[in-house]
């Protein structure tokens, strides 16, 4: 009698089994045609900047600046000492952008400009120049037609302010 009852359970567990495995397939087909999951997004093309840093005097690279880019629209900055040939490259600023450039150099002005980053591969020189004299309204300065005399008088071209 026992074996009566193993007999129809065999086929039983063999039905069961052929048919969860057509389900299973049919399932894992119809996963494959639908897109399921985190969407993939390229990242935007980048374009690689030299930078060039040298002295205005003798053209002779200067060491150790800080060469900042400034993404404009965008918070933040980026950051880049130059190389013993005066060099700073950085190859992930977006194709397209605009960019704000700042050089800090010891014993030099500080330089910046902005710049359109249009081509995959650019190159920037930068030529610092030492400071100069600072400015004072207390001096005469050339030919300026605008500049107060030196006795703090008011020159005849200004106006009083209207309250």
């Amino acid at each position: 009698m026992g074996s009566m009852l193993r007999r129809p359970l065999f086929l039983l567990s063999l039905f069961v089994a052929v048919f969860g495995l057509a389900v299973s397939s049919f399932a894992a087909f119809g996963q494959e045609s639908q897109s399921r999951g985190r969407k993939f997004k390229a990242p935007p093309p980048t374009s690689r900047v030299e930078v060039t840093i040298l002295r205005d005097v003798n053209g002779k690279p200067i060491e150790n600046a800080a060469v900042i880019f400034h993404l404009v629209g965008d918070k933040g900055n980026m950051e880049l000492k130059t190389n013993e040939d005066g060099k700073a490259v950085i190859d992930v600023l977006p194709t397209g952008g605009e960019v704000r450039l700042q050089v800090i150099a010891r014993g030099f002005q500080t330089y910046g400009d902005d710049f359109k980053i249009d081509q995959p591969s650019m190159a920037l020189e930068v030529k610092m120049k030492r400071p100069g004299e600072q400015y004072s309204i207390y001096k005469t300065h050339g030919n300026d037609p605008q500049q107060a005399p030196a006795t703090g008088s008011v020159p005849a071209t200004a106006q009083p302010a209207q309250k």
